[in-house]
């Protein structure tokens, strides 16, 4: 069976995640701290945002649930 690799000296056979290509390219911003490159590429980021505002809402809901419950409890509670 012949072997279906890509010819030499092509260059790299895979995509690097986003936020390697950013290393890889230079950095546009050097002088970033690590907090700063945390929030951008793990918060901020285009592909990752769905998931993170995902689980803000389910926080949401969770901290609002403890609220309701610990304001309004004795009401659902039959005398």
């Amino acid at each position: 069976m012949a072997r279906r690799s890509a010819p030499p000296a092509s260059g790299s056979s895979y995509v690097p995640h986003p936020s390697q290509r950013r290393a890889v390219g230079g950095g546009d911003n050097e002088d970033q701290s690590a907090f700063s490159r945390f929030i951008q590429e793990q918060i901020l980021s285009p592909e990752k945002l769905p998931g993170n505002l995902n689980m803000l809402t389910g926080l949401t809901m969770f901290i609002g649930g403890i609220f309701a419950v610990r304001t309004w409890g004795e009401l659902m509670v039959p005398a």
